[in-house]
């Protein structure tokens, strides 16, 4: 149990990811190669559905987490049962939210989620296994991207069975009117207000950050769950550096 992804968030180990949004097996096996500590499968922008997202799981070999398209319960329902190490569930905005999204991912009695015969559970040869450590194993993470989430935040990171709060610092701007703008005052005072609540709750704190260099302040100031980039645009620029560099 120490070693689940769950736990090393918990325990506040710096985990480094990126962002999976192709349809393609090679591209979520390629980064789960390259010494990631985990992937996010998005199924909440990308084209992909449950299906997709246990097959990307399976070819990555590492942790990965779905970023849901919602919080409704069969949504996380479908993600947890293709043995994804967690979920991170977008527009989380009330402490009322939260609970519910808790709910659905736990086991009754902690919660209300659903038992099927599934991947998670080795197609029910692991079934007892699964089943009486997967509330423990499971990592649910609440995406903080509107500025009513920063103002409720303190209720949300103290809802039981948060195990943390990952900033988008994309949406966060433009529910402040400054689209894009990620380095604006405005929206790196959002993300201030966040990180302090987090601090005085001891919670876990993630964020999205388009490169290294990026992601290096965060790192700096205590952010923990870092996603840095996304395939589809790590890989264009690449093949533009290649460009660039042959004019």
């Amino acid at each position: 149990m120490s070693d689940t992804f769950a736990a090393r968030l918990r325990r506040g180990d710096r985990l480094v990811g990126s962002f999976v949004t192709l349809p393609a097996l090679e591209v979520a096996e390629v980064m789960g190669a390259a010494g990631l500590d985990w992937l996010v499968v998005d199924c909440e922008h990308a084209p992909l559905d449950a299906l997709w997202a246990q097959r990307l799981l399976q070819a990555a070999r590492i942790p990965g987490v779905i970023r849901v398209p919602d919080g409704h319960e069969s949504t996380l329902k479908h993600a947890l049962d293709t043995g994804a190490a967690g979920v991170l569930v977008p527009m989380v905005n009330t402490a009322q939210q939260a609970r519910a999204i808790v709910s659905h991912c736990k086991y009754p009695p902690a919660g209300t989620r659903g038992v099927g015969i599934v991947r998670a559970q080795g197609y029910g040869l692991g079934f007892q296994e699964y089943v009486a450590q997967a509330n423990e194993a499971t990592a649910v993470i609440v995406q903080i991207e509107h500025i009513t989430a920063v103002e409720n935040i303190d209720a949300i990171v103290a809802v039981p069975g948060v195990d943390a709060a990952f900033v988008g610092p994309y949406d966060l701007s433009g529910s402040i009117s400054r689209l894009g703008q990620v380095d604006h005052i405005d929206v790196l005072a959002a993300i201030e207000g966040v990180r302090f609540a987090c601090e005085r709750a001891g919670m876990p704190l993630g964020i999205f950050a388009g490169s290294a260099m990026a992601a290096r302040p965060y790192l700096e100031k205590g952010f923990t769950l870092i996603a840095v980039g996304i395939d589809a645009h790590l890989l264009g620029q690449a093949a533009r550096q290649i460009v660039q560099a042959l004019e």
